[in-house]
């Protein structure tokens, strides 16, 4: 038996929500969280499916030049680095265009300090001219303003002191020594700052970002993508934190091979309740809640934790729609090109009358932004979902998504830091079946069974 074909999903990317390139661009002093904020967002918006990248001018400044030697370099009598400083703003707006137009880029973020309104003008300039060359034809882009505003003096030597001196341009420099010079620059800086305003810049889209997340003011937002970016803004928080991520306890189905379904646990998948609960308690992890789907395996797995639990409808395990229930051999023997199709391309595929890992990314993405604004948490989940969540954290691309491994009966630790997010792999000793299937070597409709079933884990 066959099912009717489905109609394979498009290219991930929003095309239908991004109908012009967008360019977000940051403004602020240096030792703000602009490139904090921009690479963040960028994993978020690739995270989405929109296809988006950081353009950072101080990687550009570094890679013409090695003149900087000290804060002089930024002083703004400095014409001859001034002059540096420009071409390679201009550079990375060039470069923006060319990805945009080859690439089938859809938002970049231009991460600098554009500080000053005569750089915010050659931005808008160059992203909207307003002549009748190509350029300005083939250059129409939305524009959208993030500042980042922080007043708080030990805030902002605490982030000189834990990411700005131990970049690349204070290699070999004494911590102290490279602190106090960075102090200098941004008094360089400050000399010439003109922050975004009300009044001048009324007819600007921006939003400007007061001391970490305190205050926001919003200035004419338009569009999808500006809303979406503003309302991703109001949800991130730099506060330390501790996200847990477990999958349920090995289930009866996860035995027989079974996909889907709402099994209960297995008798390994009891220890594992139990084993779980206990590394929670010795890790006396302060205001813990965990985090479970609706489905009974983890809740079971739940079961034993001294915390608050809330149950999630958005962390069910994909649905896999007529193929709920069945085992890899059953779903080969039945449905034979459904499963061909899915082998070839894991990540867009649907289930008939179910769900693609696109799909789930879309439905798992408020919990995204609940964690973002969480503190410590605990989520115990299942294969799928634990996917997603962990590509979001790691930023892995939507190809590798389907592929990451997530064993049964290991807590997974993730702690965000300021331009990534540490991952720890704490395996509880309790044995359980392997759940994760390779990609195979053969994904054509026209394949053998051997071949289809060549990377089934192993099962009853």
């Amino acid at each position: 038996m066959a099912l009717a074909q489905t109609t394979p999903l498009p290219k991930v990317s929003c095309a239908n929500i991004v109908k012009r390139p967008v360019v977000i661009v940051m403004v602020g002093l240096p030792a703000r969280g602009k490139t904090y904020i921009a690479r963040k967002m960028t994993r978020y918006f690739n995270w989405i499916g929109i296809n988006t990248k950081v353009f950072n001018v101080g990687e550009y400044r570094r890679a013409t030049t090695n003149e900087y030697k000290d804060h002089s370099f930024f002083d703004p009598s400095n014409k001859e680095a001034m002059n540096i400083r420009r071409q390679c703003a201009l550079d990375a707006l060039e470069d923006m265009a060319k990805w945009f137009s080859e690439q089938d880029g859809e938002v970049a973020l231009f991460d600098a300090t554009n500080t000053t309104r005569e750089r915010r003008k050659t931005i808008l300039e160059f992203c909207c001219p307003c002549d009748n060359s190509a350029a300005a034809h083939s250059r129409q882009y939305s524009v959208f303003f993030i500042e980042s505003v922080c007043t708080d003096k030990c805030t902002v030597y605490q982030n000189i002191k834990d990411v700005k001196v131990t970049g690349p341009d204070y290699d070999g420099v004494d911590t102290e020594v490279a602190a106090q010079d960075f102090v200098k620059r941004i008094s360089h800086y400050q000399s010439s700052y003109e922050p975004l305003c009300e009044e001048h810049d009324r007819n600007l889209s921006f939003i400007k970002i007061y001391d970490q997340g305190e205050k926001f003011l919003v200035n004419k937002i338009r569009g999808h993508i500006q809303s979406r970016a503003a309302y991703y803004l109001m949800n991130i928080h730099t506060a330390p934190r501790t996200i847990y991520l477990t999958r349920h306890g090995e289930s009866v189905y996860n035995v027989l091979g079974r996909i889907g379904g709402d099994a209960d646990l297995s008798i390994q998948g009891e220890e594992y309740a139990h084993r779980l609960a206990n590394y929670i308690e010795k890790e006396n992890i302060e205001d813990l809640t965990v985090w479970t789907s609706e489905l009974k395996r983890t809740k079971q797995t739940a079961e034993y934790i001294k915390a608050p639990i809330v149950n999630w409808k958005a962390l069910n395990e994909i649905n896999a729609g007529k193929c709920e229930e069945l085992t890899y051999e059953e779903i080969q023997e039945k449905y034979p090109k459904e499963f061909a199709q899915r082998d070839d391309d894991k990540y867009r595929y649907r289930y008939p009358k179910g769900e693609s890992y696109a799909d789930l990314v879309s439905r798992v993405e408020p919990v995204i932004m609940e964690l973002e604004k969480q503190e410590n948490i605990l989520v115990i989940a299942h294969q799928a979902v634990a996917r997603c969540l962990l590509a979001y954290f790691l930023d892995k691309p939507a190809e590798k998504l389907p592929y990451l491994k997530v064993p049964l009966h290991t807590v997974i630790k993730l702690t965000p830091y300021a331009y990534g997010c540490k991952v720890e792999y704490i395996k509880l000793e309790v044995p359980a079946v392997d759940t994760h299937r390779s990609k195979p070597k053969v994904v054509q409709e026209t394949r053998s069974s051997e071949d289809a079933l060549s990377t089934v884990p192993k099962h009853l």
